[in-house]
């Protein structure tokens, strides 16, 4: 799988939709809630210029918003049809050239607290746990990865 990561377009939207609710929705029993991800304005999203896609169908979504002084990776979105395939590693490292473009020397991201495997997963690239804190009825855990130049 070697497709580039791109911004996304409003043709983009319905898969970018498909793909974080097949990517979101076995959480949903888990925690209890429906992850915040599946209920974004992806329209609004994909206007701002916040998504990156990647494959042709896309099965690969970022949502990223720059931030005076970091990149808040907001969501991240491999379709299950892909999992294991080091398309969410390629995504990760797409983040780290995008802040650096940016200027921006910090990632921030927060994931659920439910959503136990990526406790391993944002370690083993360089991210730290720096608090864990209830959001209404979200229990997060907010990491950050720092950059060299």
């Amino acid at each position: 799988m070697n497709h580039e990561i791109r911004l996304a377009n409003a043709d983009d939207v319905p898969r970018v939709k498909e793909v974080t609710d097949a990517a979101y929705r076995p959480y949903i029993e888990r925690i209890g809630v429906v992850p915040v991800p599946m209920e974004a304005d992806h329209a609004a999203d994909v206007a701002a210029g916040r998504v990156f896609v990647t494959g042709d169908p896309v099965v690969g979504v970022l949502v990223l918003v720059p931030e005076p002084d970091h990149l808040f990776l907001e969501s991240v979105s491999v379709h299950p049809d892909v999992r294991g395939t080091g398309l969410g590693r390629r995504l990760l490292r797409f983040v780290e050239d995008h802040a650096r473009e940016l200027g921006l020397l910090e990632i921030r991201l927060y994931t659920n607290a439910m959503m136990w495997e990526n406790h391993r997963i944002y370690p083993r690239y360089g991210y730290e746990l720096v608090e864990r804190r209830v959001d209404g009825v979200y229990d997060r855990l907010h990491y950050r990865r720092t950059l060299t130049p």
